[in-house]
This record gives C-alpha cells, sequence and structure tokens, in this order.
C-alpha cells in the first residue's frame, strides 16, 4: 500500500500573509525633533531680545534710593547706547569695541559692568560725561568748578519689610498706626540741561568729599542717588570698594520702565502673598 502523502510544514491558524504594521516610531521622533527645534528658536528670540532690545535688571541694594528700593525689578534698553560684547548674554567677545554708539546724557540711570572685573552689573546715575570735571565739597556736588543747586524737600519715607531695613535705628520711625517706616533727608538736585532727580544726604562722611576729576573721553563718571550708602566713581575700581570711572563700552543699557517690585514678604506656599508682597503703585513707572 501507498501511504499518503504528509505535510511537513507548519500549520497555522491563517496562512494569509499579514501586511507590514507601520512603524510606531516614526511620529513621536517627528514631535520629539519639533520640540527641540521650537527650544532652540525660543532661545534665540530671547538672547536677541535681551541682547539688543531690553534686559530685566532688579535692584539688590539701596545705592540708588529714592528711587529705585530692593525688590523692584525693570527693564534696561540696548540701544540707546550702542552695543558692545557686554551687550551679549555672558560678555560673549562677539561685537568688536562698540557699535551703533550713542551717547548718555547726564542724569541718565543706566546698568553698566562694573569694573575692574566687568563681571557684575551696577545700576547708577550718570553724573560726569567726556571733559566733565567733578568733585565733592561738603556734600555738595559740583560741575566744572560750579556747585549744583540742592533744595531740601520733604524726607523721603519707605516701609520697613523684609526687602527694607533701615541704615541707622536712628531713621527708624512708627507711623501713626504703629507701621515702622525709615525716614530719610531728602534733597532735590537738578542737573544743568538734565531733568531734576533727588537724592538722600544721611550723614558726613568720606566721600562727601572728593578731589577734582577731569572725565577722560570715552568714560563716564556714576553716582548713586543715595550718595552715603553707594560704592560709585567716587571710589577707586577695587572689587566691592567701588568702580572707578567707568569705560562706555561698559554700558549695558539705559533704565526705562518699572515692571514689577515686591516688598519680599512673599512666599512660595501662600500664594495670596505673591499680591499682598506687590508694590503695585510703583508698576508700570517711568524711570
Amino acid at each position: 500500500m501507498r501511504r499518503p502523502p504528509t505535510w511537513t510544514g507548519t500549520m497555522s491558524e491563517n496562512t494569509t500573509a499579514s501586511p507590514a504594521e507601520p512603524s510606531s516610531t516614526g511620529k513621536p521622533a517627528k514631535q520629539e525633533e519639533s520640540f527641540i527645534v521650537f527650544l532652540i528658536k525660543l532661545v534665540l528670540i530671547v538672547g536677541v531680545f535681551r541682547s539688543f532690545i531690553f534686559s530685566p535688571f532688579n535692584i539688590p541694594s539701596e545705592s540708588m534710593l529714592p528711587r529705585l528700593l530692593i525688590g523692584d525689578y525693570l527693564l534696561a534698553a540696548k540701544w540707546p547706547y550702542g552695543y558692545s560684547k557686554h551687550s551679549l548674554p555672558f560678555s560673549m567677545p562677539l561685537i568688536p569695541g562698540r557699535v551703533f554708539a550713542g551717547q548718555p546724557e547726564r542724569g541718565d540711570v543706566v546698568v553698566v559692568k562694573a569694573p575692574p572685573n566687568n563681571d557684575i552689573e551696577y545700576i547708577k546715575r550718570g553724573i560726569g560725561l567726556s571733559g566733565g570735571q567733578i568733585q565733592m565739597i561738603d556734600g555738595v556736588l559740583h560741575l566744572n568748578g560750579k556747585p549744583v543747586a540742592k533744595r531740601k524737600v520733604a524726607d523721603f519715607e519707605v516701609a520697613v519689610s523684609p526687602n527694607t531695613r533701615c541704615f541707622l535705628p536712628d531713621f527708624e520711625q512708627q507711623k501713626p498706626d504703629g507701621s515702622p517706616v525709615c525716614r530719610y533727608p531728602r534733597f532735590e538736585e537738578p542737573l544743568p540741561g538734565g531733568k531734576p532727580y533727588y537724592v538722600l544726604d544721611l550723614r558726613q562722611t568720606e566721600q562727601d568729599n572728593t578731589p577734582p576729576v577731569i572725565v577722560p573721553e570715552g568714560q563716564i563718571f556714576l553716582m548713586g542717588d543715595n550718595r552715603d550708602n553707594s560704592l560709585d566713581s567716587r571710589f577707586p575700581a577695587v572689587p566691592g570698594q567701588g568702580i572707578g570711572l567707568v569705560p562706555q563700552e561698559n554700558l549695558v543699557g539705559r533704565a526705562t520702565v518699572m515692571m514689577f517690585s515686591t516688598d519680599g514678604g512673599a512666599a512660595w506656599l501662600l500664594p495670596w502673598t505673591w499680591f499682598t508682597a506687590a508694590r503695585w503703585d510703583r508698576i508700570g513707572k517711568a524711570i
């Protein structure tokens, strides 16, 4: 007898070939690539904005009282004085010298890279321009040998807060409602050809009398409005002691507008304090 032929292959419930399934990794990979491109574009846009249009700056000290308080956040316009390497993040040496240079005006509130190390940003008021002579005599500013009028006005008053402590205990007082404030003697000081502004003169200090200084070409003499609590061009350029005369190449921008201000009383885990700590009356003010 002949044996029936036997099947030596493997049995399958479905012998019809299945079409190839589409790759499950194509679409997510494309989405991931698009997200990376978006991040790169975002970083470039922010970098261009900060380098050439506006840069944010926060106030870390009381050297510019009464105009600027610790906890103020402002925008500095980058175009008024032109651009240098200090206009770029980390002062990247991509711009030689200063291009599209513009001259600061006397009385401008400027942000600079502070000498001698040029690694920290300071905010001060421009007092002396190229060719001018600057001197302090008994606490009175002298420009080109002539005293600048200094008129006593109402005292400056600022509430004591986590961001504000009085310079000395003698300046701390209480309002009728019992809340503590710092009260400082304030003076109006109108610069020739510039807008008047206010300064604080708290006591007799060594910087109330300085030798005459003629500002060289391409440099600027800066001072804080809080004359007795500011390390500025009245002191030699030594880290932590002063900045001396500042090259105009170190100009970062001109302080323009207040975008936010806080008294430091906010707590991250208490969202309502984000609003109660804000100094709403300061937001949006021109500088």
